[in-house]
């Protein structure tokens, strides 16, 4: 059974609509800025948000975050085809699986500022707001459904599994549709803690460089229409792994994510040699480009495109697969017939460490439609994630 990624609503640092992430990708513009915003008297590149995100006064006071904006502001980009979804299938046939990691958090963090000045905690904070499955718990409650409606919060794989598990929602006969994706919100609680991992890059990541020095930290929602009904891209494959090996390094023989892009691969009944491009998890941190590059080399060799995207909007943490997907479904559109792929972002100074990967420039192309994709997720404490799409006409 064939699950077709209907429609995709898209809000990151690249911008928010189709057209201007698409044209700020295929032309090689970050959108990565400077600012001290969430690190106060340190300025470090992060990937903004910066569009106008609708209002959340309608909302319960628990649902009200800057986190459930960005997936209204997703949501809205879709949402004449949910409500179409939600009249054919019925409300209860409608699920919700969302991947995030801060959910609330940033109003938390405002709230307890304020009450570390001696003042009381403000009206407009609820400890429901940082609740992780609040996203879910909102979309449901917006669009009236009343299918299973969850969040997974599985670090950077976040999105990829909650696309995986609408996939089984929908094969297991318990959904006729899914909203699904990913939504994470920049905070000084993330910034704080991968700055005190040292693994905070002061200049714009540069993966698989000799020179990188770390991650920048993005947010973003990425939203899909999940259905049986054909659609352009599908969710082909997906595999899943954890190899536990350490609360944040990845396994360097990189067993997870080896078995994560097996299992894929299996799910989607093709090999290796017929995927067109990968998009790489490529944090740009010394530890996982290692395991990576390697574990991609061994499996598909030096001649496939590749290339991480995370120099276009930063890390988004919990959404950052489902932005990611979104990407290679904004590709895999009728309107890039030649194929045109996300580039790589880099200073262009390969690490003589690594094995040799065929890395994607700014304006590479296929000459054709793309027609597999596969991305990798691989999070802290070994919770791996591999998603493959496929182009259908």
């Amino acid at each position: 059974m064939k699950l077709y990624l209907n429609e995709c609503g898209i809000v990151c640092a690249l911008g928010d609509s189709h057209e201007q992430v698409k044209r700020a990708l295929f032309a090689g513009q970050s959108g990565i800025a400077p600012t001290d915003a969430w690190s106060p008297g340190r300025v470090l590149p992060l990937g903004r948000v910066l569009s106008a995100l609708p209002d959340d006064a309608a909302l319960p006071l628990g649902q009200r975050s800057r986190n459930n904006r960005l997936a209204l502001a997703a949501l809205a980009q879709i949402r004449a085809a949910v409500d179409a979804a939600v009249l054919r299938y019925g409300a209860g046939r409608i699920g919700i699986v969302i991947g995030t990691s801060t959910s609330g958090i940033a109003e938390t963090e405002a709230a307890l500022h304020a009450h570390f000045k001696g003042a009381p905690l403000p009206a407009g904070f609820h400890y429901a707001q940082q609740e992780m499955g609040s996203p879910a718990a909102m979309l449901a409650r917006e669009l009236n459904v009343s299918g299973p409606a969850y969040a997974h919060s599985s670090a950077c794989a976040s999105g990829a599994k909650a696309l995986a598990s609408a996939a089984r929602l929908i094969r297991m006969g318990l959904c006729d549709a899914v909203i699904t994706g990913g939504v994470d919100t920049l905070c000084g609680f993330t910034v704080a803690g991968f700055s005190a991992l040292e693994s905070v890059s002061a200049a714009r990541c540069n993966p698989l460089s000799a020179n990188r020095e770390g991650i920048n930290i993005g947010e973003g929602a990425a939203l899909f229409l999940m259905t049986r009904e054909p659609a352009a891209v599908a969710l082909c494959g997906w595999g899943e792994a954890s190899d536990g090996h350490h609360m944040s390094a990845p396994d360097p023989a990189g067993s997870g994510a080896r078995l994560a892009i097996t299992e894929a691969l299996t799910r989607a009944g093709i090999d290796a040699t017929q995927i067109d491009y990968i998009n790489l998890h490529g944090t740009a941190t010394i530890q996982n480009d290692a395991m990576e590059s390697r574990v991609v080399h061994d499996l598909f060799g030096a001649q496939v495109p590749v290339s991480s995207t995370k120099g276009f909007t930063g890390h988004a943490l919990g959404a950052a697969a489902a932005l990611e997907a979104a990407l290679i479904w904004l590709a895999m559109q009728d309107d890039n017939p030649e194929g045109l792929l996300p580039p790589h972002l880099w200073d262009g100074v390969p690490d003589p460490a690594l094995p040799a990967l065929n890395v994607a420039a700014p304006g590479a192309r296929l000459g054709r439609p793309l027609d597999w994709a596969l991305s990798n997720s691989f999070a802290f404490g070994g919770s791996n994630a591999t998603l493959i799409l496929g182009r259908t006409r």
